[in-house]
């Protein structure tokens, strides 16, 4: 039987819940600050910022437990306005210089689960054994989308490790996508470093 082929990193896809619900489609609408000029793509990382807004998060740049590593969601989309006062529904947020009012659309459900690609740190996808599962994982930002609006964000194969300060724990592996008997592309995830679950409720990166 063929299965599909994992041909490089989508970022951060919402599948079900860790205790196996179904993923309904729920969101939030968050703003995006209109002085926010870093593109924001589908299945990127995103972290709760000053002013209740919404950024990329520093989890694909650091490994610490630094306000930058701060994780409030997976970004989903948003709507904005462009440059010709219409009103847009997009896949990604292009930054400050084509959009105002710009509403981000996050899954910050702290139970969700995701299914992400594995990569090495140039960014190319492998694999990673089932042994994975209940390590914690560092992520890679990767090269998104223009054209279709997607991350690039992955986890790194050689990050698995009973490391406390890594942001993403895997939970499940993919058999599907699997291109050996213990070889897999793709694992589910959850977020470890959630702000929702933080004792500091004003906590922001």
């Amino acid at each position: 039987m063929a299965y599909p082929t994992v041909n490089a990193p989508y970022g951060l896809r919402p599948i079900n819940s860790v205790d196996g619900k179904p993923y309904a489609g729920a969101t939030r609408q968050l703003p995006i600050a209109s002085t926010y000029n870093t593109p924001i793509y589908y299945g990127d990382i995103v972290a709760l910022v000053d002013g209740g807004t919404i950024a990329v998060s520093g989890v694909t740049n650091d490994s610490t437990t630094s306000a930058a590593n701060y994780t409030y969601g997976v970004f989903m989309g948003c709507q904005y306005v462009n440059g010709q006062s219409q009103t847009v529904q997009a896949q990604y947020y292009p930054g400050n210089a084509a959009a105002t009012s710009a509403i981000a659309y996050v899954v910050d459900d702290p139970m969700a689960a995701f299914k992400v690609a594995v990569t090495t740190s140039g960014g190319t996808v492998t694999t990673v054994t089932r042994s994975a599962i209940g390590t914690n994982v560092t992520a890679l930002a990767g090269t998104p989308s223009s054209i279709t609006g997607n991350s690039g964000q992955s986890i790194l194969n050689t990050s698995p490790a009973a490391d406390a300060t890594f942001p993403i724990r895997v939970i499940d592996v993919v058999p599907e996508t699997a291109t050996g008997a213990n070889a897999f592309t793709e694992v589910i995830v959850k977020i470890n470093l959630h702000q929702i679950n933080t004792t500091l409720g004003n906590a922001v990166a």
